[in-house]
């Protein structure tokens, strides 16, 4: 059956800047590959590491161009790249991919910690036939609790400026391992698409034997239709992917 036009295939993963878990390999050419199979209408990348200067020597293959251009082309129409983190060799941040054109907003500075600098990007898209935006925020949040209850309230702030309680997507890596922020995700009127299906959170870190649920796809206006592990990612990242189809209410 044809997708409806209304319908959007959401992934989210924190993609370890493009190595594999224990760091012995690149894994960008193969996440390309496996990214396109699942056919996601919008995907939201952390960690994502735009340059390195440093890949090919130590790896042989790395893209020449940027990392955005060389995993959209072809595929996605739009890309939307949000720098954190600034280094000799290159830098890195949060990225959202969409089929649809992106209305590309701002990548707000979240950080808990000046030893660890977060973002919050922020983009909207309108599907086909639909004058609604949907807005679309990638996070990475920080890896102490009392950081990313701060952090929270600032994303939930910056959600009420920007969305006058529209149709939201929240996905990324919130290091939420003690599930303390679907509770305020709530008040705000956000589900999370494996919480509401299963009754709790996906487990997809460590990637090779998922324990805790660090990675989240929270919704607010859109029905959840289906939630996916995407275990066959193991060998990509050190955290598993995961997969939604969400409807336009």
């Amino acid at each position: 059956m044809p997708q409806s036009h209304n319908r959007v295939r959401v992934v989210t993963l924190n993609m370890h800047k493009g190595v594999s878990a224990l760091h012995a390999h690149s894994t960008v050419y193969r996440l390309k590959q496996e990214m396109r199979s699942h056919n996601p209408d919008l995907i939201f990348i952390q960690e994502f590491q735009q340059e390195h200067r440093g890949r090919i020597r130590r790896f042989g293959q790395w893209p020449a161009n940027e990392l955005s251009h060389f995993l959209a082309e072809g595929f996605w129409h739009d890309w939307h790249y949000g720098k954190n983190v600034e280094y000799r060799q290159g830098h890195h941040g949060n990225a959202i991919f969409s089929k649809h054109p992106l209305h590309k907003g701002f990548n707000y500075d979240i950080s808990a910690y000046r030893f660890e600098r977060r973002g919050l990007l922020h983009s909207s898209i309108q599907l086909p036939g639909s004058d609604v935006p949907i807005h679309c925020f990638c996070v990475h949040l920080a890896l102490f609790e009392r950081g990313r209850e701060r952090q929270l309230v600032e994303i939930i702030s910056y959600i009420n400026s920007l969305t006058q309680d529209g149709p939201a997507i929240v996905a990324g890596d919130f290091n939420d391992w003690r599930n303390r922020l679907s509770a305020p995700m709530r008040d705000a009127g956000f589900i999370e698409v494996f919480e509401t299906l299963t009754g709790s959170p996906a487990k997809t870190f460590p990637s090779i034997k998922p324990l805790l649920p660090m990675d989240r796809i929270y919704v607010r206006g859109l029905q959840i239709h289906s939630a996916d592990l995407l275990e066959e990612w193991f060998r990509l990242s050190d955290h598993l992917g995961i997969a939604a189809e969400l409807e336009l209410l």
